[in-house]
């Protein structure tokens, strides 16, 4: 209960001061401006697949074999046949 009422102290210490002076409206300040790079999508995202037992063994009976993670394993495969197909599209 404590650190619920110290949160809400917080929060009506800073209503209490007005920024709006120093805030120019007429030229305002993008992330870039302050040296900031946000972004726009994370560089890896989490997906769920279900793959049959017996080819996630295989996955991860060929990557033990070649010192490869299963996970990463996956991505390559995943990587390598959207280009093979990308090629067989323009060709």
């Amino acid at each position: 209960m404590k650190r619920k009422r110290k949160k809400l102290k917080e929060i009506k210490d800073y209503d209490e001061f007005d920024t709006s002076e120093i805030i120019d409206q007429a030229h305002p300040l993008s992330f870039e401006d302050l040296g900031l790079r946000i972004p726009r999508t994370p560089p890896t995202q989490v997906v769920s697949i279900r793959l049959p037992s017996q080819l996630l063994n295989e996955l991860k009976a060929f990557g033990s074999q070649r010192d490869i993670p299963y996970q990463a394993l996956i991505k390559l495969f995943l990587s390598e046949a959207i280009k093979r197909a990308k090629r067989s599209n323009s060709a």
